[in-house]
C-alpha cells in the first residue's frame, strides 16, 4: 500500500516506537503491584501500556484491589521505584531510528513526537539519543486533560506543525495510540509488537521496524 503524496508530516509515538521501553515499565509496575497484592497477574495490568499516568493508575487500582486510591498508589510507587533512573535509554533506543529521522528530514517532511509520557522524560530520552533537533515539535500527554485514545493530542500536533490532519503519517504501536491517530483522521502505521495484545485493526498499514515506514513515504 502506498500513502498519498500529500503527506507532509510524520509523527512518532515514543514508548514502544522510538524506544523499546514498555516491557521494562510493565515489569516494574507488576513487581510493585505484587508488593501489595501477590495475586496480581501481568494480564491484569496489560491495559496500562500506552496510557497516561491517570489511566495507568486507575487500572493499577482495580488490579491491586486495596483500599488506596489511584493517587495514593501512584505516590507509593514513586517512592518505591527508580525505574526511570535505572533505564539506559540509549540501550533501548531503536537502532535504526536516527537514520530514519535523518532521511525523512532530507525528504522535506515536518517531524513531531506525540507521546503520552510526561514532557521532562520525553525530552531527556530524545536529547540523550541525539535526535531532539530532528523534531519540529514535541507534544506530551501532560499538556492535555485527555490523552490517547482521545485524538486531541494529534489534532494539536497537526496544528502546531501547520498541516492538516490528513497530511499526517503516524507511527504508533499501542491500541490507544492507533485509535487516537485514526480518530484524528491521520494515516496510521502500526509497529507490530505481539507482546501486549495490541489491537491494530484501525491502522492503515503494519510495519515490522521503524525503518519500514520509508517504503510508504
Amino acid at each position: 500500500m502506498q500513502t498519498e503524496k500529500t503527506i507532509q508530516a510524520v509523527i512518532f509515538d515514543m514508548d514502544g516506537v522510538l524506544i523499546d521501553s514498555e516491557v521494562i515499565y510493565l515489569e516494574d509496575l507488576l513487581a510493585f503491584a505484587r508488593t501489595l497484592n501477590p495475586q496480581v497477574q501481568k494480564s491484569d495490568i496489560l491495559g496500562t501500556v500506552g496510557k497516561t499516568a491517570k489511566d495507568t493508575w486507575e487500572i493499577m487500582e482495580a488490579a491491586i484491589q486495596s483500599k488506596k486510591s489511584w493517587q495514593e498508589l501512584r505516590q507509593l510507587y514513586r517512592g518505591w521505584s527508580n525505574v526511570q533512573d535505572r533505564v539506559d535509554y540509549q540501550e533501548i533506543f531503536r537502532p535504526e531510528a536516527a537514520a530514519v529521522l535523518e532521511e525523512l528530514k532530507r525528504r522535506g517532511y515536518r517531524l513531531a513526537v506525540a507521546s503520552s509520557t510526561h514532557r521532562q522524560l520525553v525530552l531527556h530520552v530524545l536529547f540523550s539519543n541525539g535526535v531532539l533537533d530532528y523534531f519540529d515539535t514535541v507534544v506530551t500527554g501532560d499538556m492535555f486533560v485527555r490523552s490517547k485514545p482521545d485524538p486531541e493530542i494529534y489534532h494539536y500536533t497537526a496544528g502546531t506543525l501547520g498541516v492538516k490532519e490528513e497530511q499526517c503519517f503516524v507511527l504508533e504501536d499501542s491500541t490507544v495510540g492507533i485509535t487516537a491517530a485514526h480518530s484524528a483522521g491521520m494515516t496510521v502505521a502500526a509497529l507490530i509488537d505481539e507482546r501486549f495484545g495490541f489491537d491494530r485493526s484501525l491502522a492503515d498499514l503494519e510495519v515490522e521496524t521503524v525503518g519500514d515506514i520509508l517504503n510508504y513515504l
